[in-house]
């Protein structure tokens, strides 16, 4: 680990600027709209539906516009391309206050999925990629350990917020947060270093070259796939998994109680890798996590739904989530290497973030059409659809020790 001069003067403080930043993203964009949204169609007369297909919009075209980002990460930097983000953020916040009509309201989802496209992981892991190189591992990993709190953060001081002002007025503080806070520490604070290709490397172009995997055709397709299947699964889970628990007869206050297990899991999860599995490929990384998550839904189906078995479902799912977040940055860096990181990250991430917002909607269906049963047997097909897909993949030289 960085010594604490590196943490403010060296390449290190990216982590703590990005730490910081990705907690105000994440709070003010990804997780509010599970209490906002029903306000806003309350007030404003529309199903919550609509009002929540405008959040899934925005997940869509935050997936159209990451490889683009990426693109711009990788030629300009993050210091120039996540400000932009943030104060754009800021802007769709204080257009979204101010949009009442379902057209307009729509358009302001459309940019705030831009937004998210520029000031989430996916941008983060671009910019550790461009500062450290094929040394990024860590740094994503000790991200991804400050990020996980975000959830934390955010539902708490969004209740307290909405309490106090109102929707709209949670949103302005959070537009104020991103423009004032987050936006000027990405411009100023955020190293602006690029990483230069190892000595032995350049000295043997050839060695270099076939130390990675061609950043496309079945190797890429196989990880884009596994990783968008797996999207689908934390997606779909954090929209029903507390309501399903609840239907089976699990008291609220203890739902609500199980729910709160999955924030610290996730955290676990990743000082547990940082500790224990940093030498070990990402890769096999990314495989356990999705074992870990099968085996959950194995003794869901085995068990039942009782207090005990929900709760270590819940645990075992934020372990596989936390792990399944650090595989989403350093799988491909070991995979393929630095060299185009940035686009690289944003081309899997078109897909990842398009099966995001369409899992929602697609389990709400097959709630009112099916099961729980049903649903929980999706979320398992979709794993072990993931899991596959991660199984066939194999690292450049079959090493899958350690990263290449």
């Amino acid at each position: 680990m960085p010594l604490l001069r590196n943490l403010i003067a060296g390449p290190w403080r990216a982590v703590l600027v990005l730490g910081v930043t990705q907690i105000l993203a994440w709070g003010a964009l990804f997780y509010p709209p599970v209490l906002t949204v029903p306000l806003i169609a309350a007030e404003r007369g529309w199903s919550i539906t609509f009002a929540m297909g405008g959040f899934s919009l925005a997940l869509l075209t935050a997936g159209l516009a990451s490889p683009r980002v990426g693109l711009l990460i990788d030629r300009y930097g993050g210091h120039r391309v996540m400000p932009a983000g943030s104060l754009l953020a800021a802007f769709g916040l204080v257009a979204l206050v101010l949009a009442p009509h379902p057209a307009a309201y729509i358009v302001v989802w459309m940019l705030l999925g831009v937004a998210i496209a520029a000031s989430q992981y996916d941008p983060a892991f671009s910019t550790l990629g461009r500062i450290f190189g094929a040394q990024a591992r860590q740094p994503i990993t000790a991200l991804t350990l400050v990020g996980g709190f975000a959830s934390t953060v955010s539902w708490p001081a969004t209740h307290f917020l909405i309490a106090a002002g109102g929707w709209r007025g949670a949103y302005l503080v959070y537009a104020a947060l991103l423009a004032g806070v987050a936006a000027p520490l990405l411009a100023f604070a955020l190293p602006r270093l690029r990483a230069q290709p190892r000595s032995a490397d350049a000295a043997d172009p050839g060695r270099a070259k076939g130390a990675v995997l061609a950043p496309g055709g079945r190797p890429f397709v196989l990880l884009a796939t596994a990783f968008a299947a797996y999207a689908f699964v934390p997606s779909g889970l954090s929209a029903h998994l507390l309501a399903i628990f609840g239907r089976a007869g699990i008291d609220a206050g203890t739902v609500v109680t199980i729910g709160a297990l999955f924030g610290p899991a996730q955290v676990a999860a990743r000082i547990g890798e940082l500790a224990f599995a940093r030498h070990t490929h990402p890769l096999n990384v990314a495989r356990f996590a999705v074992g870990m998550l099968l085996v959950a839904c194995a003794l869901l189906a085995l068990f039942g739904i009782s207090v005990t078995v929900a709760a270590a479902f819940m645990v075992t799912f934020g372990m596989a989530n936390g792990l399944m977040t650090i595989a989403r940055g350093a799988v491909p860096l070991a995979l393929f290497g630095p060299a185009g990181y940035g686009h690289l990250v944003g081309r899997i991430g078109r897909a990842f973030l398009a099966m995001q917002a369409i899992a929602p909607l697609a389990l709400a269906f097959a709630v009112e059409r099916g099961s729980d049963t049903g649903v929980l047997a999706i979320i398992a097909g979709f794993a072990l659809m993931s899991f596959a897909g991660l199984l066939f993949l194999r690292p450049p030289g079959g090493n899958e020790r350690t990263p290449s």
